[in-house]
């Protein structure tokens, strides 16, 4: 006896065994009894052709091995959403319940939080009814099921993840929502679904979603445009390893967003950027691995400030392409710009000095406060500025630079490459002639000063030997010591006591000089307080 095929099940989502995939035929195959399903797998090793067989082309597969023909009776189609809910939190005949502590209840060996917990003794729709937070991820659902069933029993749930699932399309996800009325979090990652392709009516469905995560779901960006007129109250919204290339411009939708995750999709260039530059709410914005090589604002000039993101606090460019620091100068015209991702990317290859690489992006960058997840400290700051100062000099006056205001007069292309040196001379004053003439590469040359660290008010902090270029300046060795020793606050008092002057100790207080001219020699031990 042939097993039932769902009326729908072209276009379905099914699993078989451990593996997922979508229903491309539905009939006979030639030489063959009875009704046979062609399957496109998510994963091309589970398949064994591209749904031809014996020269006949039965469906298209984007694999040449992505698919297979199965028999019904292998194919699971699905539950609806509310007997995923009850297999899962264990809420049917079977399984005793009683009362956990406070505000949950324990159905068999599952713990859920309600809301309230009014009346001692709760029927199992009312259970159902004070669902909060649910996860149905990899429970097979595939459709909504009674029409008004999941409003009649679990409309009191506000955030589902229906992550991993075999839903579909789209009009399913928006079937579940619209009977969930406060529903504010919803994760349908995972399910490659169907999306309209054309502007539908307002269903009301997600009114009052602040979160959604479409990740993995094959979504273009036109679709997310199209979808997006539904969620008038979105702040978050993920979007990660959906091929998105192209973007275009959100024109009365995502007005509300605050975060927007488009990592892992290979975006065509930097300048798609611009087309979502003017959402005005957007603070939080992921472009890990998108493929961009470059970054530009072209509204704003030298040392201007950008009207494109006006609201971003917190950028991930991590992992991309990037190889001139002209894009790093870029992110200073970001006016709200206060965190920066920005590892691997080639423009870092340029500095072998991991230390002088994090000075000159915190350096270009006039308001960070956070990058690669580290706090920059004041002192910190202060010292990249100084040092950038003082690195660019000579390029500076080569260029038309002068300690005389009026005979001040760098190139453009100076400009252009260090958009900030006129306003760090400002800010600290033009780098004086010595200094310039002083200034030595780091090379083995130098003579290395092999130097014992301690903490003389922290007795746990245990003393550290370290080897350092006499040419270092007191500068860089605070911020070598903001890392070593991990210390908090903003301010750090270096001295050091001579191994030959025992007792006496004198302080480093400025630091733009080298080590070697406060006469440190190997054997000595600097203290550091704070």
């Amino acid at each position: 006896m042939s097993a039932w095929v769902p009326p729908d099940a072209l276009g379905r989502r099914v699993s078989c065994d451990t593996h997922c995939g979508t229903v491309r035929y539905v009939g006979s195959v030639a030489r063959t009894a009875g009704i046979w399903l062609g399957v496109e797998w998510d994963d091309p090793q589970r398949g064994k052709h591209d749904g031809s067989y014996e020269g006949t082309q039965y469906f298209k597969c984007r694999h040449p091995k992505g698919g297979s023909f199965i028999r019904p009776n292998k194919a699971n189609f699905g539950v609806d959403f509310l007997t995923a809910v009850k297999d899962r939190y264990g809420l049917n005949d079977k399984q005793d319940v009683h009362y956990g502590t406070e505000n949950t209840l324990v159905f068999g060996t599952k713990t859920v939080e309600f809301v309230g917990m009014d009346s001692v003794a709760e029927q199992q729709r009312q259970q159902l009814n004070k669902l909060v937070d649910i996860s149905v991820r990899e429970c097979a659902v595939s459709h909504a099921g009674e029409t008004e069933e999941i409003s009649r029993t679990c409309a009191n749930m506000r955030h589902i993840n229906l992550s991993k699932n075999l839903i579909s399309s789209w009009e399913t996800v928006i079937a579940i929502a619209s009977q969930i009325r406060n529903l504010e979090t919803l994760n349908v990652s995972e399910n490659k679904m169907k999306f309209s392709s054309t502007s539908s009516s307002i269903s009301g469905a997600f009114s009052n979603l602040k979160i959604l995560a479409l990740n993995q779901t094959e979504i273009t960006w036109t679709e997310v445009l199209l979808c997006a007129q539904e969620w008038p109250a979105l702040e978050e919204l993920y979007l990660s390893s959906n091929n998105i290339t192209v973007l275009e411009r959100p024109d009365n939708v995502l007005q509300t967003l605050k975060l927007l995750d488009l990592s892992d999709n290979q975006l065509l260039d930097g300048n798609q950027l611009h087309l979502i530059a003017h959402l005005p709410r957007l603070e939080q914005l992921i472009l890990r691995n998108t493929g961009i090589s470059s970054i530009h604002f072209p509204d704003a000039g030298f040392g201007c400030k950008t009207k494109m993101f006006p609201s971003l606090k917190r950028l991930a460019i991590n992992d991309n392409k990037i190889s001139q620091w002209s894009s790093i100068n870029e992110l200073d015209k970001l006016p709200s710009l206060r965190s920066l991702q920005c590892n691997n990317n080639p423009f870092m290859d340029t500095e072998k000095n991991p230390e002088t690489m994090i000075q000159l992006i915190i350096a270009k960058i006039s308001q960070l406060e956070v990058l690669n997840n580290c706090e920059i400290l004041p002192a910190e700051r202060r010292g990249a500025e100084l040092d950038y100062r003082k690195i660019f000099g000579n390029d500076w006056l080569k260029a038309g630079g002068h300690w005389n205001p009026e005979k001040n007069k760098p190139s453009e292309e100076f400009l252009a490459a260090h958009p900030r040196y006129q306003s760090l001379c400002l800010k600290y004053g033009a780098p004086e002639e010595g200094e310039l003439k002083g200034r030595q590469p780091l090379t083995l040359k130098n003579q290395l000063l092999t130097l014992t660290i301690k903490c003389p008010e922290k007795p746990e902090q245990k003393p550290v030997e370290k080897k350092l270029p006499e040419s270092m300046t007191i500068q860089k060795v605070k911020g070598l010591l903001y890392r070593l020793l991990k210390i908090p606050g903003s301010e750090l008092k270096l001295s050091y006591e001579s191994s030959k002057l025992e007792g006496k100790e004198v302080e480093l207080d400025n630091d733009l000089k080298p080590l070697q001219f406060y006469s440190i020699e190997s054997g000595d031990c600097v203290l550091v307080r704070w």
